[in-house]
This record gives C-alpha cells, sequence and structure tokens, in this order.
C-alpha cells in the first residue's frame, strides 16, 4: 500500500512539474517571438531563458511551430488547461440568453478579454507564413479551426432564431468571420490605436447591423 501511494505521489508530482514547465516555456516563447520575431527565436534561446533543455521542449510541442501554435491556443483561451472553447462556460451563458444582441454583447466581451493576447500571435503566425512551411500549415489550420468556430456559433444564431429574415448560417457564419478577424483588430487597434472597448462595440455593432432585425 505505502509504494503504491509512492507511486501516485511521485506521478503527482511530475505531471505539476511538467505543467510549470511548459507554462514557463510558452511564457517565455511569447516574450521572445514577439519581441525578436518568429524566424530570429530559436529553441535554444528559449531552452536556455525557460531553464529547460531543447528536448524537453520538442517533447512538449514537437518543434518551433508546435510551440507557437500552442501559444495561440493558450491567448486565446487565457489558459492551458484542456477544455474546448465550445466547452467553455462562457459560451454555455451565451447559449442560454435569449436575446440576440445580447448574444453578441456577450461573445464580443468575450473578444475584448481575449484578442489583446490572442491578435498579436495571430498576426506574428500570419507574417511567418510566407517564409516557413511549417507555420504556413499552422496558419492554415487556424483559419479552419476559425471558420468553423464561427459556422458553431452562426449555426446557434440559426437555431435560437434570432437573426434577420433572408439571412443564412452561411452569411451569418462569413460575417463573423470577417468582422472578428484579427486583420480588423489590427488596423484599428494597433494601427489607429483604438482602445479595446471601442473596437469591441464596432464589432458588436457591425454584425448586429449585417445579421439581426433592425429593431434589435
Amino acid at each position: 500500500m505505502a509504494r503504491a501511494v509512492k507511486r501516485n505521489y511521485d506521478a503527482s508530482r511530475r505531471q505539476e512539474a511538467a505543467r510549470r514547465s511548459r507554462a514557463r516555456i510558452l511564457e517565455v516563447a511569447r516574450d521572445r517571438f514577439l519581441a525578436d520575431g518568429y524566424a530570429a527565436t530559436t529553441l535554444a534561446s528559449i531552452a536556455t531563458e525557460a531553464e529547460v533543455s531543447v528536448e524537453t521542449i520538442n517533447k512538449a510541442f514537437r518543434n518551433k511551430a508546435g510551440v507557437l501554435k500552442a501559444m495561440f491556443d493558450v491567448a486565446v483561451a487565457g489558459d492551458d488547461e484542456p477544455v474546448a472553447i465550445p466547452d467553455r462556460p462562457f459560451v454555455a451563458r451565451i447559449n442560454a440568453e435569449p436575446d440576440g444582441r445580447r448574444k453578441l454583447e456577450m461573445y464580443t466581451e468575450h473578444l475584448s478579454d481575449s484578442a489583446p493576447r490572442a491578435a498579436p500571435v495571430e498576426l506574428l503566425i500570419r507574417a511567418a507564413a510566407g517564409v516557413d512551411a511549417d507555420i504556413a500549415a499552422v496558419w492554415r489550420k487556424l483559419q479552419t479551426e476559425r471558420l468553423t468556430g464561427m459556422g458553431m456559433f452562426a449555426g446557434h444564431l440559426v437555431e435560437a432564431g434570432v437573426l434577420r429574415d433572408g439571412v443564412d448560417h452561411e452569411e451569418a457564419r462569413d460575417v463573423l468571420w470577417a468582422c472578428t478577424s484579427s486583420e480588423i483588430y489590427e488596423m484599428l487597434v494597433l494601427d489607429r490605436g483604438w482602445p479595446i472597448e471601442r473596437w469591441a462595440r464596432f464589432v458588436c455593432d457591425s454584425v448586429a447591423i449585417a445579421l439581426l432585425p433592425p429593431s434589435t
């Protein structure tokens, strides 16, 4: 019995150490990638600052592109917990809300929290995709995932019956896809200096005008 307990305890300690190591690697990688660029940042430099080996990074993320993809996923979610976005509590709250306008407000409230973390990383991936085949694959995967996510949200809006007459699932998905893009965030927040709250209102109002009945 004592030996079994010791093995469980040791496994728990190893898992916690691995979790802390992974978080430290992603924290250092974010600082280095955003400060120096993807191409100029090496796994060796990340490993040195994170106080781990390159082998540890490769074991956790496979390669440098894997580090960047994991960094983006954490930026979107706000944590490294293994819970898919559709299963997050904020999605359940949006789904439970009956009013269409309020659904969009709740969603853009989430965006105003996540976009400052995620958009710079997504733009970094876009820039690196032109010179790195591994990152080009990551970029395509991100776009597919985002389109899928907007399709799921559009499907919910259709099922909830909040869209105006004549707006179908495909149009709703494409409007959400365009209005929530990192490119619009880049133009208005990063280039024009809009406060994040103003950008979120713009996104919400734009989507509402395009998709909801005029009365809402």
